[in-house]
């Protein structure tokens, strides 16, 4: 028995300790053009094609997928504010590459 609860006890610690929990952090950089975009999640708010939720911004009227930070990464996307329920603005650095918009800093306005 003691044998058979140190192996589960193993096998916990190890599957928890052996995820990566750092997540990149973004930082502002003063010598890169800023911008304040409408974001939202771009399949329920923006109606762009997709089968998940996922981050997007508008700019010029026109929609990309944000790749470096996640719909979850700002709070619960679900919530009455949150990206599927509600456009939202924040100030973003980064630049589109093809269809997508490669965030290297973003900060919700309040």
């Amino acid at each position: 028995m003691k044998l058979f609860l140190s192996l589960v006890a193993f096998f916990c610690f190890s599957t928890v300790f052996s995820q990566d929990g750092s997540q990149k952090k973004m930082a502002f950089d003063k010598s890169k053009k800023t911008y304040e975009l409408e974001t939202a999640c771009g399949t329920c708010m923006f109606k762009m094609k997709g089968n998940t939720c996922k981050l997007a911004v508008k700019i010029k009227n026109k929609d990309y997928f944000v790749e470096g930070t996640g719909i979850d990464d700002h709070g619960d996307a679900h919530s009455k504010d949150g990206f599927c329920n509600s456009i939202r603005k924040a100030k973003v650095q980064g630049e589109i590459q093809g269809d997508k918009f490669l965030v290297t800093y973003f900060e919700l306005i309040k």
